[in-house]
Order: structure tokens, then C-alpha cells, then sequence
């Protein structure tokens, strides 16, 4: 591989380092490249990572909302079960599920325990601010 090739992949490698992204291509003069990062298959953030959670007093006594605008999912990838499912029991600080925000999968944790009533929202639908995802008995 001629060195001009490998500085090239560096910078390309760098590139997507500085701008988070997954892949890259590059084609010029009839030179090909593709440069790919390898990520978890669930790109499921730290649990460090902040998330504004709810104020409790003015959640409902029954209902799990949304802490933050975003994309819900209810498994950590496609082919994996669910989190939690009606009929479980969760205790609080349980990961019911993740929500997307800014290409960033942030899980969501149960501000209380209690028994899943329903499940109040569908894989890979939007949700807002204080929407409520689960409804407890």
C-alpha cells in the first residue's frame, strides 16, 4: 500500500473520530476507499450519560413518561427481547427502554417499581416530553 494511501486512511479515520460517524468513502483518481468504525451492535450509551429526568411530583402515580424528546425503543436491538413487557414486575431504576436522541441511544430507567399494566408506546415511534410509556398497576 503506497504511503500517500495509509496518510489518507489516517486522516479519513480521524475524521470520523472528530465528527462521530461510522463510516466513510473516499474516491478520487480512481482510488476507492472506505473506512468503517465498528460500534456495539446496540449503540447504547453509557449509563453515565445525563438525562433530564422528570420531576416526580408531577408524574402520575401509575404512568412511567418520557424524560426527553426523542425515538423509543423497547429493545436493545432488533432481534433482542424486550426490556420489560406487560405482566413484568420493574423495580425503579430498571431500564424499561432507549430513546434516540441526536444519534445517541440513551437508556431509560423506571422512576418507580410496580407491575407492568401497558405498554403505551411502539418500537421506533416518536416521543415527547412527559409522554407516557408505561402504565403501571
Amino acid at each position: 500500500m503506497k504511503q500517500e494511501h495509509k496518510d489518507l486512511i489516517k486522516e479519513l479515520t480521524a475524521l470520523l473520530a472528530e465528527n462521530n460517524l461510522n463510516e466513510i468513502e473516499y474516491s478520487e483518481n480512481g482510488v476507492h476507499l472506505k473506512v468503517v468504525r465498528h460500534t456495539p451492535a446496540t449503540n447504547v450509551a453509557p449509563v453515565s450519560t445525563p438525562v433530564a429526568e422528570p420531576k416526580k411530583e408531577n408524574e402520575p402515580k401509575n404512568l412511567l413518561i418520557s424524560p426527553m424528546v426523542g425515538v423509543a425503543y423497547l429493545s436493545p436491538s432488533p432481534d433482542a427481547p424486550t426490556y420489560i413487557k406487560v405482566g413484568d414486575t420493574i423495580s425503579e431504576g430498571q431500564t424499561i427502554c432507549l430513546i434516540e436522541a441526536m444519534k445517541t441511544f440513551n437508556p431509560i430507567t423506571a422512576t418507580k417499581g410496580g407491575k407492568v399494566k401497558a405498554v403505551l408506546i411502539e418500537s421506533g415511534a416518536p416521543v415527547e416530553f412527559n409522554q407516557p410509556l408505561f402504565e403501571l398497576e
